[in-house]
């Protein structure tokens, strides 16, 4: 699933390619599911003539800010993304929405072969977002605000970051990035952390996400399911993972042999000897 460096680097690439100031001509759906909120008779209607204003990230969403007030958001999950087509040509078995602009008459289509993404045209996108937790790479996010959170549960480490509500954007490939980075087991609970721990765990979250968003993102094999950006295409952060699918590989930092583990029905991935289990729920 695309997480916040991947979403991002999306949305630059959807502004550099000119969407924003353009108007959709029309829509065709092609999975009514994909429409969370409307039917694709409806959604066509609602989004025909509005301009993008504004493309933004929160989270893992994507929001195109459209004119008369209504935002379309677009959660990704896992093998959504955009691609732009030419006027009038072919589509492919996985575009499942195709948006046409006006003008050029290019085609911003969502390819997603699994069909889990989904989109939402909403008056207020708080309604689909507001559930969020802190933007970890804005400048709010300190590290006294992460101790804060943190201390005010008593969760295992990885599920809570992973938890949207906790923190927004980070996913399976930056958390375990992030802990080893930190020095912290996935099992540590997340209210004993000290102070100093804090403060690793903090900076090495902006360090993982900074790294991730300097690479375009972390595309992991080049199967049509996978992670590809609007115009750079596979993102090269997957060179950089320290610890990630990396089990049966020496730590870049100790020399330990990664090891994989199942924390929270999730695969992690840890050196056990730069993260030693701490202080358990």
């Amino acid at each position: 699933m695309p997480e916040l460096p991947e979403v991002q680097t999306i949305v630059d690439d959807l502004i550099h390619a000119g969407i924003r100031g353009k108007a959709f001509a029309s829509a065709r759906v092609f999975w009514p599911r994909t429409i969370h909120t409307h039917t694709p008779a409806r959604f066509a209607a609602a989004i025909r003539g509005r301009k993008v204003e504004e493309i933004a990230r929160r989270g893992k969403y994507i929001l195109f800010h459209l004119s008369r007030g209504p935002c379309l958001l677009v959660h990704l999950r896992m093998t959504g993304r955009f691609v732009l087509a030419p006027p009038r040509s072919r589509r492919t078995r996985h575009d499942q929405v195709i948006l046409r602009l006006a003008g050029d008459g290019r085609q911003l289509r969502y390819y997603d072969p699994r069909k889990f993404g989904r989109f939402y045209l909403v008056d207020d996108p708080a309604a689909v977002v507001g559930h969020l937790g802190p933007e970890p790479l804005s400048r709010g996010f300190t590290a006294a605000v992460l101790g804060q959170r943190l201390a005010a549960r008593r969760r295992h480490l990885k599920p809570l970051l992973l938890d949207q509500g906790f923190l927004a954007g980070l996913g399976n490939i930056y958390v375990d990035e992030a802990l080893w980075q930190a020095g912290l087991h996935p099992l540590t609970s997340s209210s004993s952390l000290n102070a100093t721990q804090v403060g690793r765990l903090h900076r090495a979250i902006r360090k993982v996400l900074r790294k991730g968003l300097a690479n375009f993102g972390t595309t992991l094999g080049r199967g049509a399911a996978n992670y590809y950006s609007l115009e750079r295409g596979a993102g090269t952060n997957e060179e950089e993972l320290r610890v990630f699918r990396r089990q049966g590989h020496p730590c870049p930092r100790c020399r330990t042999t990664i090891q994989r583990l199942v924390v929270g029905q999730r695969g992690t991935h840890i050196c056990p000897a730069c993260q030693p289990p701490g202080k358990p729920q």
